[in-house]
């Protein structure tokens, strides 16, 4: 390491902490002009009908994903004071689509999409990688959403694999989700946070497999199907980032949102996407070879892809 340059996890806290404490004339400033103009809005120009059609005509197999993201976007954006943030939880297996539906929402609501200054990504590996760092890891992180809600309340915190997250560090931005808290200059109450997590994963598969075999078809699954098995593997779990968590004890997640496991005819539909995307022929022998390179489970019945759709882009190049 060069002399005077600060070890990895420090750098990431010194940055976090410069930026949260900008000179609070400029927050002043912000919340002045914010006050006479359309400036708060920050760039933020839903459009839920774009959104609405990109679910229906590119998520594939995920009736319940369509449902809950709709239904919590329009709920939220037609009330133009809301009593708090809306708060999202994504939950499935990997390569069912949960990133992809996040940037997609994003991409929806904010001009630049996942490049907007007033979109804020998060992530326990990148972020937040030492345990022994967890207190500074609260200072810096309760900082930062603070200072970026009050340069703009219509700001987006997205926390990926919630599953990796340090059980407590999360607790930290409880006063944000909730209807009570006040940020000076500006409505925060306008924000939205999602949580997109792997954990539960396990658990939406089993279930969505009884149902199978006891012949429920995939659009009739409810989310009160699947809520009690996310619940008891998310939020009961000490390795869980939401492991008794105020958040779920306070009731601030307003749409759990299950991701079910993929079947094979959903996995081609994937593949026929990917070979469009890369300028490819959809050659129909190459679309059910890519399909069938991928493992199902259970072994008996091989009915649902262990990886989802994650691995479709990489294998293609195995068969042109």
């Amino acid at each position: 390491m060069a002399p005077g340059v600060a070890p990895a996890p420090l750098r990431v806290l010194l940055v976090l902490l410069a930026v949260a404490a900008r000179p609070a004339a400029a927050w002043d400033l912000w919340a002045l002009r914010c006050g006479f103009s359309a400036d708060c809005e920050c760039g933020f120009e839903p459009d839920l009908r774009g959104l609405e059609f990109d679910l229906a005509t590119n998520l594939v197999g995920q009736p319940l994903v369509r449902q809950q993201v709709m239904k919590g976007l329009r709920g939220f954006l037609e009330n133009p004071n809301p009593v708090k943030p809306l708060v999202m939880s994504f939950h499935g297996s990997t390569g069912t689509g949960k990133t992809y539906v996040s940037s997609m929402l994003i991409r929806y609501l904010f001009q630049r999409g996942l490049q907007s200054p007033y979109v804020h990504h998060f992530s326990p590996i990148v972020h937040f990688p030492h345990a022994e760092l967890i207190e500074q890891y609260k200072e810096s992180l309760k900082r930062w959403i603070q200072g970026n809600l009050t340069n703009c309340g219509r700001s987006a915190f997205l926390f990926d694999e919630m599953d990796k997250m340090h059980p407590g560090l999360i607790d930290v931005i409880i006063p944000f989700l909730g209807p009570s808290w006040v940020v000076y200059g500006t409505n925060y109450r306008k924000a939205i946070f999602i949580f997109i997590s792997n954990a539960g994963g396990e658990q939406i598969n089993n279930v969505t497999l009884a149902l199978w075999r006891a012949r429920k078809d995939r659009e009739e699954i409810s989310l009160q199907d699947l809520e009690p098995a996310i619940s008891k593997a998310v939020f009961e779990n000490p390795q869980s980032g939401f492991w008794k968590s105020g958040i779920i004890n306070e009731h601030l997640i307003d749409f759990v949102v299950p991701f079910l496991p993929l079947k094979h005819h959903h996995v081609k539909q994937c593949v026929i996407s990917e070979l469009v995307q890369q300028g490819l022929e959809v050659r129909p022998g190459v679309v059910q070879e890519v399909a069938d390179s991928i493992p199902y489970f259970p072994e008996e019945e091989k009915l649902f892809s262990s990886t989802g759709c994650k691995t479709v882009a990489s294998r293609i190049s195995f068969f042109f």
